[in-house]
């Protein structure tokens, strides 16, 4: 166990995590990050990164190091293999954070757990994705590797048909494959899709009643066994990419009865302060509410949340008045 006070705790880190920590050590206050893993969550495993500002291409191991040497050079600690279990808010309004019986005390505490990608759970889902050799999650990162091929998509929910109608504007053809006869995404999004499926000559191919049991290839991805679950006939069909697009699950079991979540888990907040329910428990990144599930974007939630932290520190009583100032009633 430790009491030595730190100004701000991280958990997590990922994008989010660093950027506030880059922020948070170079205001000089000691900022420690708890990361369950390795730093760089899902950014890890990314072979070709393209839309960094500033940064032509990199993969993302490079990245990752960079960023952990940045924040580490202005002070910040990072403690590896730390899974939290707990946090507890004194009443002198400290925060502690336990990892098992380890005991960290903070006067502030940034929630940048991440989320998943939500997965079919098929042979060959894992082999592809971490070989970089044909498995996505996210059209608009990976879709510009894609150009001229044929690639499948997954799902029927809006981000599915927001990502199909975005990897059109690149692959030859796209075949989204959707477990229903019909789509349960909005209705404009909906006849968006049908009437690029219905152009002459379109790229847009739909396969109602139907599911993905199988991505197969040598190297890279050849073909998805695409089964019918009306009729259960299968089919191996040809393929340089599947896109999958389920949703997400946010890494925030931990946080039941910590904080205040959504059904699906999200951690809900102000968006103009990021501030969830417990005052000096803020959060950054794709376990949020609202975020948009980019690197750019969650290395900005994760600066805003030190600047916010600033204003905390100023004046603890902000904490409501800010509520009132974003319109939204304190107390969620």
């Amino acid at each position: 166990m430790t009491d030595t006070p730190y100004d701000i705790i991280i958990i997590g880190g990922g994008p989010a995590g660093l950027g506030a920590a880059l922020y948070a050590s170079r205001d000089r206050y000691r900022t420690l990050i708890l990361e369950k893993m390795i730093p760089g969550g899902q950014i890890f495993n990314t072979n070709r990164i393209e839309n960094y500002p500033g940064i032509p291409r990199i993969d993302g191991p490079s990245l990752v190091d960079q960023m952990q040497k940045q924040v580490e050079s202005f002070g910040t600690e990072i403690k590896t293999g730390s899974e939290v279990t707990d946090i507890k808010r004194t009443d002198d309004g400290r925060l502690e954070v336990f990892c098992g019986q380890d005991r960290y005390v903070a006067r502030a505490v940034v929630l940048a757990p991440g989320s998943s990608y939500r997965k079919l759970g098929v042979p060959g889902e894992e082999e592809f994705r971490n070989a970089g050799a044909g498995v996505s999650y996210c059209g608009t990162c990976d879709g510009p590797f894609f150009r001229d091929k044929e690639v499948v998509s997954v799902g029927g929910g809006n981000t599915a048909i927001e990502e199909t109608l975005h990897l059109a504007k690149y692959a030859s053809k796209v075949t989204i494959v959707h477990r229903r006869n019909e789509f349960r995404a909005d209705k404009i999004l909906v006849e968006e899709l049908l009437a690029k499926a219905n152009e002459p000559g379109g790229k847009i191919v739909i396969r109602y009643d139907s599911v993905v049991t199988a991505i197969q290839g040598a190297g890279r991805v050849q073909s998805a066994r695409l089964k019918n679950v009306k009729t259960g006939q299968e089919e191996d069909y040809p393929c340089d990419g599947v896109f999958i697009f389920v949703g997400m699950v946010p890494n925030t079991e931990f946080l039941k009865g910590i904080v205040e979540l959504t059904g699906q888990g999200f951690i809900r907040c102000d968006s103009a302060h990021l501030r969830t329910s417990v005052p000096g428990i803020f959060v950054a990144g794709d376990c949020r509410v609202g975020a948009t599930m980019q690197l750019i974007t969650a290395v900005a939630d994760g600066v805003n949340t030190a600047m916010m932290i600033k204003q905390y520190f100023r004046d603890p009583q902000w904490w409501k008045q800010a509520s009132v100032e974003a319109g939204q009633a304190f107390g969620w």
